[in-house]
C-alpha cells in the first residue's frame, strides 16, 4: 500500500509539472484560432510553426480546446462510484458538538462518524487512506458552539476551510413531529449565486460530499450564496396537490459557511500550496468572491491559484 501511494503521488506530481507547458500550447493555438476567426495576419512569433498549430487547433472538439489543470484529476472520477465520508472532530467535544456532528452524519450519506480521540491529523488521513474514504469532516467549536468545518478530498486534496456561524440544531428548530425524521434517500442540491472560478470550485468540492440522487428523491440540501456566506438548509417536500404545489418541511440543521481558504493538499500537509487565501485587511475594493457579480473570484483574494477551474460535475 505504501508504495502504490507513492508511485501515485509521483503521477500527480508529474501531471501538475506538465501545467506550464500545456499553458503556453494553450495560447499560442488561441492566438492562430484568433486571427483565423477575425481575418487577420498570423502573428509573426507563429508563423514557423502555423502548419502544425492550425493542424491541432482543427482536430480540437469543445472539450479538448479548453486546458485542463490538474485540480481538474482530483474529482475525475467522482461520479462512477459513491463518495464515502468520514465526520469527526477536534479533541474532547463539547456536547453540542458532538449533537452536531450525530446531525451532519445523518445529512451526508455514506458517511460514518468517529469519536477523534487521541488521533493526530496524520494518522487520522492514513487510516482513511487505507480504507478508501474519499473525504474527510472535521467540525470544531468555540466555547461549546460550532464555529469551523474542514472538507479535505482523499487521496490528495483539495482541502477547504470554512467558518460556521449561526448554527441551529435540529431540537432547536423545534420538536420531533416539527421536523420529523431524516429520510436515507440521497438528497438532491441545489447551489445558488455560485458564479464565479472560486464559487464553482467551492461547489465542486461541497457537492462530491453527496451521491448522485435517484430522480423520485424528496430530499433537498441548499448551498445558497449571500455575500460570499454558504446558507446550509435541508428540507424534505410534499406534493399534496400535484405538481403545481409543493410544500416544504425543515429537517435541520441549519448554519452559514464563510470561506476563508482552499490548499492542494491533504490537511496534515503543512506545507501544501495555497489556491486561494482570504485576505480581508489587504488595500482591495470589497467584491463578490463567490458569486462572480463584481469580477473575478481571485480579485479579493491571495494564494498562488487564486479561483482555480472547478472539475467535472455531477
Amino acid at each position: 500500500m505504501l508504495r502504490r501511494n507513492v508511485r501515485l503521488r509521483k503521477e500527480y506530481l508529474y501531471r501538475k509539472s506538465l501545467e506550464g507547458k500545456e499553458r503556453a500550447a494553450y495560447e499560442r493555438k488561441r492566438l492562430i484560432r484568433k486571427a483565423l476567426e477575425e481575418g487577420k495576419p498570423i502573428p509573426t512569433e507563429l508563423r514557423r510553426d502555423e502548419a502544425a498549430l492550425r493542424r491541432e487547433v482543427e482536430l480540437e472538439d469543445d472539450n479538448t480546446a479548453v486546458p485542463r489543470s490538474h485540480v481538474d484529476d482530483e474529482y475525475a472520477h467522482a461520479g462512477e462510484v459513491d463518495p464515502k465520508v468520514l465526520i469527526t472532530t477536534s479533541r474532547d467535544p463539547s456536547s453540542r458538538l458532538t449533537q452536531f456532528a450525530k446531525e451532519m452524519k445523518l445529512v451526508v450519506p455514506n458517511s460514518q462518524r468517529i469519536n477523534r480521540g487521541g488521533l493526530i491529523l496524520k494518522e487520522l488521513v492514513d487510516t482513511c487512506r487505507n480504507h478508501d474514504f474519499t473525504d474527510i469532516v472535521v467540525l470544531h467549536e468555540h466555547r461549546g458552539e460550532p464555529d469551523g468545518m474542514v472538507v479535505c478530498h482523499l487521496p490528495y486534496g483539495p482541502t477547504a476551510y470554512f467558518g460556521i456561524f449561526n448554527t441551529v440544531l435540529r431540537h432547536d428548530i423545534g420538536q420531533k413531529k416539527e421536523v420529523g425524521t431524516i429520510s436515507e434517500a440521497y438528497p438532491h442540491l441545489i447551489t445558488d449565486n455560485l458564479g464565479s472560478k472560486l464559487g464553482q470550485r467551492t461547489a465542486n468540492i461541497l457537492k462530491h460530499l453527496f451521491p448522485v440522487p435517484k430522480d423520485d428523491s424528496k430530499r433537498i440540501v441548499t448551498f445558497a450564496n449571500r455575500n460570499d456566506y454558504l446558507s446550509f438548509r435541508h428540507h424534505t417536500y410534499t406534493q399534496p396537490k400535484g405538481a403545481s404545489s409543493i410544500e416544504l418541511t425543515e429537517c435541520g440543521p441549519r448554519f452559514e459557511l464563510k470561506l476563508y481558504q482552499i490548499k492542494l493538499g491533504t490537511m496534515e500537509q503543512a506545507h501544501a500550496e495555497n489556491e486561494w487565501v482570504l485576505r480581508a485587511y489587504t488595500r482591495n475594493t470589497k467584491r463578490a468572491k463567490l458569486s462572480g457579480e463584481d469580477g473575478d473570484a481571485g480579485a479579493g483574494g491571495g494564494g498562488g491559484r487564486a479561483g482555480a477551474a472547478a472539475g467535472g460535475g455531477k
